[in-house]
């Protein structure tokens, strides 16, 4: 069994072959594919899941708790496995591309500042949006 799956096992989530299927399509994932981007390869696994049956177990697994959903701006919901470490985004507004990454350096920072605002920083989502410089120096 993949991760995804074994979390929901250890939830007790009753495992469909469908569901089994999604969750190694998003198991196997590398980027952050949008429902549709999942049902076209849930299709290729199994040419008789529906897209309705995708985005009901999407759903199911991000109440769980196992994937986290974003929105970057594109209009359509993302999804990745809830990582067991934190990490930010940057997302190439030309391609779609998301980029993880993690930097001790702004972690500090945004301690600092909510802490200079009389907050202790508990949670954070960081998403910051480019182009490539190269094409930039191009417009």
């Amino acid at each position: 069994m993949d991760r995804i799956e074994n979390l929901c096992v250890e939830q007790g989530m009753r495992m469909t072959d469908q569901r089994r299927v999604v969750a190694r399509v998003l198991s196997t994932s590398h980027d952050h594919p949008d429902v549709e981007e999942l049902y076209r390869r849930a299709h290729q696994v199994d040419p008789h899941i529906s897209i309705a049956t995708v985005y009901r177990t999407v759903r199911l697994f991000e109440e769980a708790g196992i994937i986290a959903r974003h929105d970057f701006r594109d209009g359509r919901s993302r999804y990745e496995e809830t990582p067991d470490n934190h990490h930010d985004h940057l997302i190439d507004m030309k391609t779609g591309q998301v980029v993880e990454f993690m930097d001790d350096e702004i972690e500090r920072l945004q301690t600092a500042i909510a802490k200079r605002l009389g907050y202790k920083l508990i949670d954070h989502r960081l998403e910051l949006y480019g182009v490539p410089i190269e094409e930039e120096a191009q417009l």
